[in-house]
This record gives C-alpha cells, structure tokens and sequence, in this order.
C-alpha cells in the first residue's frame, strides 16, 4: 500500500485540500468556500478527497493545517504538523518555483508578501486590516455592477481606458466606483480600474518597504483573476507566474511539512462522521482568568488552548478548573 499525504488550509473565505503521493504528486484536490462554518468546510473537503482516491491502494501517514483556523482543524484531524500559512506557503510556492523571490498573495479576506532568497523566507509582511487589497473587496464591487466576479478578468482585458480608482480604502474605493459609473465610464473601463486598484492598494501597503524581484508568484484565490495579474505586470514590470494550483499553495505546502515531519501514523476519514462541539470555560486557576476553548470529540475531550499559564492547562481528559460557558457547536464557530 502506498502512502500519501493530507494537507488542508482552513481560511475564512475558503478551505483547501489537498492529497500528494511520495513524489509530492498531487493526487487528490478540493476547494470550496468556508461560509462562516469551518467544520463543515473540512468535513466536506475530507469527503470530498477521500471520494477522488476511492479504491486506490493508498493509506494518508501524516496530516498538516493551515490558515486562520488551523488549530482547530488539526485538532480535529489530529494532525502530525500545524503551521502559519507563511511557511505553509513559501514551501508549496518553492516545491513548483525553485527559484521564486518574490511571493504575491491575495486571499479572501487578507494578503502576504513573502520575500525568498536561496529558498529561505526572509521577510514577509501580512494585511488583515484593509480589504481594498483582497478577494472579498473584487467580489462585493462584482455585485455592485451586476456581474460575477469570475467575469472580471475577461471584462477588464477588453478595456482600452481603464477608470483610474481611488485605492487607499474599500470605502473610498466603493463610492468613487460609483461616481464612476454614475457619470458614464464603460463598465469594462472601471473593472480594469477596479484591478489595478486592487494591486495598488496591496503594493503600497502590503509591499510597502519590500525590494520585490524576479521570478515573482502569484498565489491565492484572487490569482485566477487575468485582469489582476495583467496589472501586476504592468506595475512591476516583471512577468507574474501562476501556477494551475495556485489557489492551492498553503494546502500544498502543509502536506509537504506533514510528510517531511516523520511522524508517521493512519489517518482515518471517518472523521466526517463524527460529532464536534467546543466548550468555552474562565479558568479560575489564577486571576488571569484566562478563556480555555475546549474542543470535544463524540464528547470525548481532544484539545484545548487559550491558557496563559499551566494551572490553564488540560490534562488528560479533564478541562481546567473553571466557570463553564455554555456548549457550542464546533460547526457553529466562525473562525
């Protein structure tokens, strides 16, 4: 029986997965968005991998997670590796671009810049504060206009003048759009414009202080967008490389550091039948009063966290000592 890997990137817009082989060959892959419930999203990920290798001799040795919700998606999965989606990605980025410098991405909610030198990050910067920079801001303006944000691309390739956008926030962004519009620009003409203030909002922010350089990958869900990497290159001058599994990256390279870690052990995808609830208890261990997030398994008691000092912490199957809150549905939790 071959062995192969899992790899997901729990976002809040979106979960990735992903299944390699010993080769790092992609065998299996699932995308969908998170809508507010990241264990659903990674039950239906799950499920959706394991029907793609169904009847294969393969068994899954290792597990990693990333993104926002990756410690609760590792508990979940019990997963052998959980990392930050900076290193997640730089590894998945580098296992395609061996010589990549310069790392553009643009997910959902948030950006990163990760800057490589000899296939080592050594710097990066991250935006969680402005959504003028992100998918979320293309999606809510592509409603504004009537279309679907996957028609962006085409539409602003037909542009010949694009509408120049104010960039420096959503709001400013969103009202000029629609002065825009409202005096007449051709709606082509203010989605090119709505593109190349996407990416002046990233390099100015998210890039600001960065020596970007060549070869430059661009990644996240956003890099399937042709209008945004058309102004990408006509910012930097320097072609932008996108691979087909670009949006897959994190997920990509998280099941590389699961199978690189050497913590071997069956992974069983009967996870997805399986019953998550999370308990929020005030520890009364000290004044800290630290809130320790519980997470059950078919009431069985798998992880916590939250503690700020080891009177918080779990051991064995008992939770800290505390005030408890209310249980919550694991699948109700928004990440």
């Amino acid at each position: 029986m071959a062995k192969c890997y899992l790899g997901v990137d729990s976002g809040s817009i979106s979960t990735k997965g992903v299944i390699i082989d010993q080769n790092n060959k992609i065998l299996a892959e699932k995308y969908l968005w998170t809508e507010g419930n990241p264990v659903e999203a990674v039950k239906d990920v799950i499920g959706g991998l394991q029907t793609q290798i169904e009847g294969r001799d393969i068994q899954v040795k290792a597990v990693g997670t990333t993104g926002s919700a990756r410690r609760l998606v590792g508990a979940l999965l019990n997963a052998q590796v959980v990392k930050n989606e900076i290193t997640a990605h730089a590894v998945g980025t580098l296992s395609v671009y061996p010589d990549v410098r310069t790392i553009f991405e643009i997910g959902g909610q948030d950006s990163k810049i990760i800057i490589v030198d000899d296939g080592i990050v050594v710097d990066y910067a991250m935006n969680t504060l402005c959504a003028a920079g992100t998918g979320s801001f293309l999606s809510s303006q592509a409603k504004r206009l009537g279309l679907e944000v996957e028609e962006f691309g085409e539409l602003a390739l037909r542009s010949q003048n694009p509408t120049k956008i104010a960039a420096r926030c959503t709001v400013f962004a969103e009202s000029d759009m629609v002065h825009k519009a409202q005096i007449g620009h051709k709606k082509e003409d203010i989605v090119a414009g709505l593109c190349k203030a996407v990416v002046a909002n990233y390099l100015n922010n998210v890039g600001k202080g960065k020596r970007t350089k060549a070869p430059i990958v661009f990644q996240g869900g956003v890099s399937k967008n042709i209008g945004v990497i058309k102004a990408f290159e006509e910012a930097t001058g320097e072609t932008i490389h996108v691979d087909q599994h670009a949006h897959l990256m994190g997920a990509l390279g998280v099941a590389l550091l699961a199978k690189s870690s050497g913590q071997e052990q069956d992974f069983s995808f009967s996870m997805t039948e399986m019953q998550f609830d999370t308990r929020g208890v005030e520890c009364q261990g000290c004044p800290n009063n630290c809130e320790v997030i519980c997470v059950y398994r078919n009431d069985e008691l798998i992880d916590a966290w939250g503690n700020k000092c080891d009177k918080g912490a779990v051991r064995g199957n008992e939770a800290p000592v505390s005030k408890e809150a209310p249980v919550v549905k694991a699948d109700e939790m928004v990440s």
